[in-house]
Protein backbone atom coordinates (compact mmCIF):
# COMPACT_ATOMS: atom_id res chain seq x y z
CA UNK A 1 0.00 0.00 0.00
CA UNK A 2 3.22 2.25 0.60
CA UNK A 3 3.61 3.30 -3.30
CA UNK A 4 -0.09 4.13 -3.33
CA UNK A 5 -0.17 6.28 -0.76
CA UNK A 6 2.57 8.06 -1.62
CA UNK A 7 1.50 8.84 -5.31
CA UNK A 8 -2.13 9.41 -3.73
CA UNK A 9 -0.60 12.27 -1.94
CA UNK A 10 1.03 13.91 -5.49
CA UNK A 11 -1.88 13.37 -7.04
CA UNK A 12 -4.65 16.45 -7.94
CA UNK A 13 -7.77 16.46 -7.43
CA UNK A 14 -7.28 14.04 -4.61
CA UNK A 15 -6.90 14.72 -0.56
CA UNK A 16 -5.50 11.07 1.05
CA UNK A 17 -6.02 10.60 4.68
CA UNK A 18 -3.96 7.46 6.12
CA UNK A 19 -5.42 5.44 8.88
CA UNK A 20 -2.85 2.86 10.72
CA UNK A 21 -3.63 0.40 13.73
CA UNK A 22 -0.26 0.62 15.28
CA UNK A 23 0.29 -3.43 14.59
CA UNK A 24 4.05 -4.03 15.09
CA UNK A 25 5.12 -0.56 15.52
CA UNK A 26 8.62 -0.90 14.45
CA UNK A 27 8.00 -2.40 11.87
CA UNK A 28 5.72 0.30 10.57
CA UNK A 29 7.66 2.84 11.38
CA UNK A 30 10.47 2.06 9.54
CA UNK A 31 8.60 1.28 5.86
CA UNK A 32 6.59 4.69 6.64
CA UNK A 33 10.38 6.09 6.90
CA UNK A 34 11.55 4.48 3.69
CA UNK A 35 8.70 5.35 1.83
CA UNK A 36 8.33 9.20 3.35
CA UNK A 37 4.40 8.50 4.45
CA UNK A 38 3.04 9.77 7.85
CA UNK A 39 0.03 8.45 9.16
CA UNK A 40 -3.05 11.08 9.87
CA UNK A 41 -4.44 8.50 12.10
CA UNK A 42 -3.40 5.94 14.42
CA UNK A 43 -6.25 4.01 15.69
CA UNK A 44 -3.70 1.92 18.68
CA UNK A 45 -5.71 -1.29 18.99
CA UNK A 46 -3.36 -3.28 19.81
CA UNK A 47 -2.82 -5.48 22.94
CA UNK A 48 -0.94 -8.05 24.21
CA UNK A 49 -2.36 -11.51 24.19
CA UNK A 50 -5.22 -10.28 21.57
CA UNK A 51 -8.32 -12.56 19.91
CA UNK A 52 -9.50 -11.76 16.39
CA UNK A 53 -12.48 -10.46 17.42
CA UNK A 54 -11.09 -8.38 20.31
CA UNK A 55 -8.87 -6.61 17.57
CA UNK A 56 -12.43 -6.27 15.65
CA UNK A 57 -14.25 -4.85 18.17
CA UNK A 58 -11.35 -2.30 18.96
CA UNK A 59 -11.00 -1.35 15.35
CA UNK A 60 -15.34 -0.81 14.48
CA UNK A 61 -14.89 1.18 17.72
CA UNK A 62 -11.82 3.49 16.85
CA UNK A 63 -12.60 3.89 13.02
CA UNK A 64 -16.05 4.94 13.11
CA UNK A 65 -15.01 8.63 14.96
CA UNK A 66 -12.31 8.24 12.37
CA UNK A 67 -14.81 8.17 9.38
CA UNK A 68 -17.54 10.56 10.77
CA UNK A 69 -15.00 13.23 11.14
CA UNK A 70 -13.50 12.22 7.42
CA UNK A 71 -16.18 12.27 5.96
CA UNK A 72 -14.15 10.20 2.82
CA UNK A 73 -15.86 9.78 -0.44
CA UNK A 74 -13.99 6.64 -0.55
CA UNK A 75 -12.05 4.58 1.58
CA UNK A 76 -9.35 2.11 0.55
CA UNK A 77 -8.25 -1.19 1.72
CA UNK A 78 -5.57 -3.26 0.96
CA UNK A 79 -5.09 -7.20 1.23
CA UNK A 80 -6.76 -9.85 3.03
CA UNK A 81 -5.73 -8.81 7.10
CA UNK A 82 -8.68 -8.48 9.83
CA UNK A 83 -8.12 -4.75 9.59
CA UNK A 84 -8.71 -4.37 6.28
CA UNK A 85 -12.22 -6.81 7.02
CA UNK A 86 -13.08 -4.85 9.52
CA UNK A 87 -12.06 -1.18 7.68
CA UNK A 88 -14.46 -2.09 4.61
CA UNK A 89 -17.25 -3.53 7.06
CA UNK A 90 -16.92 -0.34 8.93
CA UNK A 91 -17.18 2.28 5.61
CA UNK A 92 -20.02 -0.22 4.03
CA UNK A 93 -22.12 0.33 7.31
CA UNK A 94 -21.72 4.08 6.34
CA UNK A 95 -22.36 3.98 2.71
CA UNK A 96 -19.04 5.45 1.69
CA UNK A 97 -17.63 3.32 -1.50
CA UNK A 98 -14.74 0.50 -0.61
CA UNK A 99 -11.50 -0.05 -2.74
CA UNK A 100 -10.10 -3.11 -2.40
CA UNK A 101 -6.47 -3.49 -3.22
CA UNK A 102 -5.01 -7.00 -3.92
CA UNK A 103 -8.57 -8.25 -4.87
CA UNK A 104 -9.95 -11.91 -5.38
CA UNK A 105 -7.33 -13.71 -4.52
CA UNK A 106 -8.31 -17.12 -3.72
CA UNK A 107 -7.65 -20.66 -2.43
CA UNK A 108 -11.15 -21.73 -2.04
CA UNK A 109 -10.22 -23.11 1.18
CA UNK A 110 -12.04 -21.01 4.07
CA UNK A 111 -9.42 -22.69 6.05
CA UNK A 112 -6.58 -22.20 4.05
CA UNK A 113 -4.83 -19.64 5.07
CA UNK A 114 -7.55 -18.25 8.23
CA UNK A 115 -8.49 -16.11 8.49
CA UNK A 116 -7.37 -14.40 5.48
CA UNK A 117 -9.28 -16.25 2.99
CA UNK A 118 -12.26 -15.40 4.43
CA UNK A 119 -11.03 -11.54 5.44
CA UNK A 120 -10.64 -11.17 1.98
CA UNK A 121 -13.69 -12.68 0.15
CA UNK A 122 -15.87 -10.48 2.70
CA UNK A 123 -13.88 -7.24 1.80
CA UNK A 124 -14.56 -7.72 -2.32
CA UNK A 125 -18.29 -8.46 -1.14
CA UNK A 126 -18.82 -4.80 -0.11
CA UNK A 127 -16.28 -2.98 -2.49
CA UNK A 128 -17.51 -1.06 -5.38
CA UNK A 129 -13.82 -1.59 -7.13
CA UNK A 130 -11.93 -4.45 -6.73
CA UNK A 131 -8.53 -3.70 -8.04
CA UNK A 132 -7.45 -7.73 -9.08
CA UNK A 133 -3.82 -7.63 -9.52
CA UNK A 134 -3.92 -10.79 -12.59
CA UNK A 135 -6.16 -12.06 -14.86
CA UNK A 136 -7.00 -15.31 -12.89
CA UNK A 137 -8.05 -13.20 -9.66
CA UNK A 138 -10.31 -11.00 -11.72
CA UNK A 139 -11.95 -14.37 -13.31
CA UNK A 140 -12.39 -15.34 -9.68
CA UNK A 141 -14.03 -12.29 -9.00
CA UNK A 142 -16.77 -12.55 -11.76
CA UNK A 143 -17.46 -16.18 -11.16
CA UNK A 144 -18.81 -14.63 -8.09
CA UNK A 145 -21.00 -12.34 -10.01
CA UNK A 146 -20.18 -9.32 -7.55
CA UNK A 147 -21.28 -5.99 -7.48
CA UNK A 148 -18.32 -4.15 -8.02
CA UNK A 149 -16.28 -3.04 -10.98
CA UNK A 150 -13.15 -5.28 -11.43
CA UNK A 151 -9.65 -3.86 -12.57
CA UNK A 152 -6.76 -5.67 -13.66
CA UNK A 153 -3.89 -3.37 -12.29
CA UNK A 154 -1.13 -5.50 -11.11
CA UNK A 155 -0.08 -5.39 -7.28
CA UNK A 156 1.11 -2.47 -6.11
CA UNK A 157 3.57 -5.03 -3.84
CA UNK A 158 5.77 -5.07 -7.43
CA UNK A 159 5.48 -1.01 -7.64
CA UNK A 160 7.26 -1.50 -3.91
CA UNK A 161 9.65 -3.72 -4.66
CA UNK A 162 10.86 -2.19 -7.93
CA UNK A 163 11.13 1.18 -6.19
CA UNK A 164 13.34 -0.54 -3.67
CA UNK A 165 15.38 -2.80 -5.27
CA UNK A 166 16.27 -0.03 -7.75
CA UNK A 167 17.91 2.10 -5.11
CA UNK A 168 19.57 -0.25 -3.87
CA UNK A 169 21.04 -1.04 -7.13
CA UNK A 170 22.15 2.31 -7.96
CA UNK A 171 23.34 3.53 -4.41
CA UNK A 172 26.40 1.73 -3.59
CA UNK A 173 26.51 3.79 0.20
CA UNK A 174 23.20 2.42 0.86
CA UNK A 175 23.65 -1.15 -0.10
CA UNK A 176 26.70 -1.03 1.91
CA UNK A 177 24.79 -0.10 5.06
CA UNK A 178 22.12 -2.34 4.39
CA UNK A 179 24.73 -5.15 4.11
CA UNK A 180 26.42 -3.95 6.85
CA UNK A 181 23.26 -4.73 9.76
CA UNK A 182 22.62 -8.28 8.16
CA UNK A 183 24.31 -11.42 9.63
CA UNK A 184 27.85 -11.89 8.87
CA UNK A 185 27.64 -15.21 6.27
CA UNK A 186 30.46 -17.18 4.59
CA UNK A 187 30.62 -16.35 1.28
CA UNK A 188 31.34 -19.59 -0.19
CA UNK A 189 28.00 -20.95 1.18
CA UNK A 190 24.52 -20.44 -0.50
CA UNK A 191 21.86 -18.64 1.35
CA UNK A 192 18.57 -20.47 2.54
CA UNK A 193 16.33 -17.52 3.27
CA UNK A 194 12.98 -18.77 5.42
CA UNK A 195 10.19 -16.44 6.60
CA UNK A 196 7.58 -18.58 8.45
CA UNK A 197 4.13 -16.80 10.11
CA UNK A 198 0.75 -18.65 8.98
CA UNK A 199 -1.86 -19.42 12.26
CA UNK A 200 -2.38 -22.87 10.02
CA UNK A 201 1.39 -23.69 10.65
CA UNK A 202 1.25 -23.16 14.10
CA UNK A 203 2.07 -26.33 17.05
CA UNK A 204 3.01 -29.77 14.74
CA UNK A 205 3.11 -27.87 11.59
CA UNK A 206 5.85 -25.44 12.80
CA UNK A 207 8.11 -28.39 14.59
CA UNK A 208 8.06 -30.18 11.23
CA UNK A 209 9.49 -27.49 9.90
CA UNK A 210 11.96 -26.68 12.25
CA UNK A 211 13.12 -30.31 12.47
CA UNK A 212 14.03 -29.66 8.43
CA UNK A 213 15.50 -27.03 9.23
CA UNK A 214 17.92 -28.86 11.08
CA UNK A 215 18.74 -31.47 8.62
CA UNK A 216 19.22 -28.85 6.30
CA UNK A 217 21.87 -26.94 8.98
CA UNK A 218 23.99 -29.90 8.84
CA UNK A 219 24.87 -29.29 5.12
CA UNK A 220 28.42 -27.48 4.39
CA UNK A 221 26.99 -25.08 1.63
CA UNK A 222 24.27 -23.61 3.29
CA UNK A 223 23.41 -21.07 5.57
CA UNK A 224 20.09 -20.49 6.80
CA UNK A 225 18.97 -17.31 7.28
CA UNK A 226 15.66 -16.73 9.02
CA UNK A 227 14.00 -13.23 9.96
CA UNK A 228 11.53 -15.04 13.30
CA UNK A 229 8.30 -13.67 13.63
CA UNK A 230 7.32 -11.70 16.89
CA UNK A 231 4.60 -14.14 17.29
CA UNK A 232 4.99 -16.58 20.67
CA UNK A 233 3.77 -19.56 18.96
CA UNK A 234 6.94 -18.60 15.76
CA UNK A 235 9.57 -18.31 18.49
CA UNK A 236 9.01 -20.90 20.40
CA UNK A 237 10.13 -23.86 18.64
CA UNK A 238 11.61 -21.61 16.06
CA UNK A 239 14.48 -20.93 18.82
CA UNK A 240 13.90 -24.32 21.06
CA UNK A 241 14.94 -26.51 17.70
CA UNK A 242 17.63 -24.12 16.03
CA UNK A 243 19.35 -21.42 17.81
CA UNK A 244 22.22 -23.64 18.87
CA UNK A 245 22.72 -25.10 15.86
CA UNK A 246 25.93 -23.42 13.48
CA UNK A 247 24.96 -21.95 10.35
CA UNK A 248 21.67 -21.05 11.34
CA UNK A 249 21.05 -17.05 11.89
CA UNK A 250 18.10 -16.43 13.84
CA UNK A 251 17.34 -12.76 13.73
CA UNK A 252 14.80 -10.31 14.57
CA UNK A 253 12.55 -9.24 11.80
CA UNK A 254 13.98 -7.07 9.53
CA UNK A 255 12.44 -3.93 7.93
CA UNK A 256 11.73 -3.85 4.51
CA UNK A 257 14.57 -2.58 3.14
CA UNK A 258 16.74 -4.99 4.41
CA UNK A 259 14.46 -7.83 3.75
CA UNK A 260 14.47 -7.04 -0.11
CA UNK A 261 18.27 -7.25 0.19
CA UNK A 262 17.93 -10.44 2.12
CA UNK A 263 15.94 -12.00 -0.83
CA UNK A 264 18.71 -10.60 -3.47
CA UNK A 265 21.13 -12.26 -1.81
CA UNK A 266 19.16 -15.67 -1.94
CA UNK A 267 19.64 -19.00 -3.08
CA UNK A 268 16.56 -20.28 -2.19
CA UNK A 269 13.51 -19.11 -0.06
CA UNK A 270 11.26 -20.81 2.15
CA UNK A 271 8.34 -19.52 3.19
CA UNK A 272 4.37 -19.48 4.08
CA UNK A 273 4.08 -15.58 2.99
CA UNK A 274 1.39 -14.71 0.37
CA UNK A 275 3.88 -11.11 -0.19
CA UNK A 276 7.19 -13.18 -1.01
CA UNK A 277 5.50 -15.79 -3.50
CA UNK A 278 5.21 -12.60 -5.42
CA UNK A 279 8.28 -11.06 -4.72
CA UNK A 280 11.26 -12.88 -5.20
CA UNK A 281 9.75 -14.43 -8.74
CA UNK A 282 10.61 -10.69 -9.76
CA UNK A 283 14.25 -10.92 -8.49
CA UNK A 284 14.80 -14.13 -9.78
CA UNK A 285 14.73 -16.53 -6.60
CA UNK A 286 13.49 -19.86 -6.11
CA UNK A 287 10.44 -19.75 -4.01
CA UNK A 288 9.30 -22.92 -2.03
CA UNK A 289 6.08 -21.92 0.19
CA UNK A 290 5.11 -24.24 3.01
CA UNK A 291 1.52 -24.17 2.04
CA UNK A 292 -0.76 -26.92 1.01
CA UNK A 293 -2.61 -24.32 -0.82
CA UNK A 294 -2.09 -21.27 -2.34
CA UNK A 295 -4.11 -18.26 -3.64
CA UNK A 296 -1.32 -16.89 -5.68
CA UNK A 297 -1.25 -19.76 -8.64
CA UNK A 298 0.05 -17.67 -11.22
CA UNK A 299 3.90 -18.25 -9.66
CA UNK A 300 3.17 -21.63 -9.70
CA UNK A 301 2.06 -21.58 -13.16
CA UNK A 302 4.30 -19.96 -14.31
CA UNK A 303 7.28 -22.77 -12.54
CA UNK A 304 9.07 -20.28 -10.47
CA UNK A 305 7.20 -21.57 -6.79
CA UNK A 306 6.32 -24.98 -5.84
CA UNK A 307 4.47 -25.77 -2.58
CA UNK A 308 5.97 -28.13 -0.09
CA UNK A 309 3.53 -27.73 2.46
CA UNK A 310 5.10 -28.73 6.40
CA UNK A 311 6.47 -32.42 5.62
CA UNK A 312 9.84 -32.32 6.79
CA UNK A 313 10.80 -34.73 4.35
CA UNK A 314 9.21 -32.72 1.03
CA UNK A 315 10.73 -29.37 2.14
CA UNK A 316 14.56 -31.48 3.01
CA UNK A 317 14.52 -33.08 -0.67
CA UNK A 318 13.30 -29.94 -2.69
CA UNK A 319 15.91 -27.59 -1.12
CA UNK A 320 18.71 -30.19 -1.69
CA UNK A 321 17.38 -30.55 -5.45
CA UNK A 322 17.55 -27.12 -5.40
CA UNK A 323 20.99 -26.71 -3.90
CA UNK A 324 22.38 -29.80 -6.07
CA UNK A 325 21.17 -29.53 -9.25
CA UNK A 326 21.81 -26.14 -11.39
CA UNK A 327 19.47 -26.84 -14.13
CA UNK A 328 16.51 -27.24 -11.98
CA UNK A 329 17.48 -24.10 -10.01
CA UNK A 330 17.99 -22.12 -13.48
CA UNK A 331 14.24 -23.54 -13.92
CA UNK A 332 13.10 -21.91 -11.04
CA UNK A 333 14.97 -18.84 -11.18
CA UNK A 334 13.82 -17.14 -14.38
CA UNK A 335 12.91 -13.94 -13.66
CA UNK A 336 8.96 -13.27 -14.01
CA UNK A 337 6.96 -10.66 -13.28
CA UNK A 338 2.93 -12.28 -13.05
CA UNK A 339 2.30 -10.24 -10.72
CA UNK A 340 3.11 -6.58 -12.08
CA UNK A 341 4.61 -4.07 -13.90
CA UNK A 342 5.51 -1.22 -11.94
CA UNK A 343 2.58 0.64 -12.79
CA UNK A 344 -0.32 -0.87 -10.49
CA UNK A 345 -0.62 2.79 -8.28
CA UNK A 346 -1.23 4.53 -11.52
CA UNK A 347 -3.91 1.98 -12.82
CA UNK A 348 -5.87 2.47 -9.21
CA UNK A 349 -5.35 6.06 -9.52
CA UNK A 350 -6.79 6.23 -13.15
CA UNK A 351 -9.90 4.17 -12.21
CA UNK A 352 -10.75 6.05 -8.99
CA UNK A 353 -10.79 9.12 -11.15
CA UNK A 354 -13.02 7.41 -13.31
CA UNK A 355 -10.35 8.05 -16.52
CA UNK A 356 -9.57 4.96 -18.78
CA UNK A 357 -7.37 2.46 -17.52
CA UNK A 358 -5.05 -0.08 -19.63
CA UNK A 359 -5.15 -3.23 -17.52
CA UNK A 360 -2.21 -5.16 -16.62
CA UNK A 361 -0.92 -8.14 -18.85
CA UNK A 362 1.85 -9.82 -17.25
CA UNK A 363 2.64 -10.47 -21.33
CA UNK A 364 4.87 -7.07 -21.49
CA UNK A 365 6.34 -7.58 -18.04
CA UNK A 366 8.84 -10.00 -18.51
CA UNK A 367 12.42 -10.04 -17.94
Amino acid sequence: MAPLVKQLATTPGITSVVCTTGQHRSMLEQVMALFEIRADYDLEVMTANQTLNGLSRLLLERLDPVLDAVKPDRVLVHGDTTTAMVSALAAFHRGIPVGHVEAGLRTGNMRQPWPEEMNRRVVDVVSDWMFAPTDESKRNLLAENLGGKTIITGNTVIDALRMVADRLATDNVLRTSVDAKLPKLDPRRKILLVTGHRRENFGGGFDAICEALATLAQRDDIEIVYPVHLNPNVQGPVHATLSKLPRVHLIEPLDYLAFVRMMQRAHVILTDSGGVQEEAPSLGVPVLVMRDVTERPEALAAGVVRLVGTSKAKIVATVTALFEDPVMWRSFSQVCNPYGDGHACSRIIASLLGQEVNEFSPATAQG
